[in-house]
């Protein structure tokens, strides 16, 4: 068995001790390997995955995307193990809108934003208390950043510590409780923000300057500001917001921060996902199991996971 069809055996293993089936793209990465083998290939190529990945001629082109999606996968397993192994960049094939890498905030960058929101300046000082909780919130949380912002007074419980999202993303409610060092910051924000705004103009938990329920346009455009100020998004000429870190990796990040937490304890992350996917809220369980295969550690932690727990098997 060459080298690179051990890695696929050992692939779809980790893949099937997640929970999923694989089992339509364990054949289908088998024939890619076959193509590998027989071009005497070491290393996945963009050239090699694409030559497969159009094999079949009279299908549609959402077919040959499917494919190349399926190759993309293994290419990011293989590429943590030599970066030798090019992995195909996304929407060369499909139609479809790609979804963005996530971008993982480390500690640092978490503080420097912190602290870049607590300077802002506003005629009440609700500016940066406001922006300061959004970020902590998120950070602690992994709210979508407009379930955050929905939220109304009467969603944040500040005895219990549980926060009630309503009617969020395709119509599903749920309830998230938050630890006591985050509750203890929402009850403070609650009282300053009573303080400098104490005619209440808005139901809104989080409220602006002027004491009315912020806008995601509004919270998007500052948290760009914020980013460039400290060297996480760069400039641009015509005053676009350009790429870098969105407000929506604060999800993506504290997603990830679990899992490799439950990794590196040992635990059976297969049983653990469905809590995680309830807690985000979402509909369907394969869109946590994306965050394993969009961010290089966790598969390098589920390939550590399953040498010690669970055997191979050829796919």
């Amino acid at each position: 068995m060459t080298a690179i069809r051990e890695s696929l055996v050992r692939y779809v293993a980790v893949r099937r001790a997640l929970g999923a089936s694989f089992y339509e793209p364990a054949l289908a990465l088998g024939h890619f390997v076959d193509l590998l083998e027989r071009e005497g290939a070491e290393f996945i190529t963009t050239d090699l995955a694409l030559r497969w990945a159009t094999t079949p001629v009279l299908v549609e082109r959402a077919t040959w995307g499917r494919r190349l999606s399926q190759v993309r996968g293994f290419a990011r397993w293989m590429n943590v193990i030599d970066n030798r192994n090019q992995i195909p960049p996304a929407g060369l094939l499909s139609a479809r809108r790609r979804r963005n890498a996530p971008h993982i905030y480390t500690e640092q960058e978490i503080d420097l934003l912190m602290a870049r929101a607590a300077q802002l300046r506003s005629r009440t000082g609700m500016r940066a208390l406001t922006y300061s909780t959004l970020i902590g919130l998120l950070v602690a949380t992994g709210l979508r950043p407009d379930e955050a912002l929905r939220l109304d007074r009467s969603d944040v419980d500040l005895v219990s510590g549980i926060l009630s999202i309503r009617e969020s993303k395709l119509g599903k409610s749920r309830f998230v409780p938050v630890a006591e060092s985050s509750r203890v910051a929402l009850e403070h924000y609650a009282l300053k923000r009573d303080q400098l705004c104490p005619v209440r103009l808005s139901e809104a938990f989080l409220v602006s300057e002027r004491g009315k329920r912020l806008k995601a346009g509004t919270a998007r455009s500052m948290f760009v500001r914020m980013s460039r100020a400290v060297g996480l998004r760069s400039a641009t000429e015509d005053g676009r917001d350009g790429y870098g870190p969105r407000l929506q990796d604060f999800r993506h990040s504290f997603a990830t921060g679990r899992l490799v937490e439950w990794y590196r304890a040992g635990l059976d992350v297969s049983r653990e996902l469905p809590k995680l996917a309830t807690y985000l809220g979402h509909v369907n369980i394969g869109l946590t199991y994306w965050y394993i295969e969009a961010v290089p550690e966790l598969l390098e932690l589920a390939a550590g996971y399953l040498n010690k727990n669970c055997p191979g098997e050829r796919p």
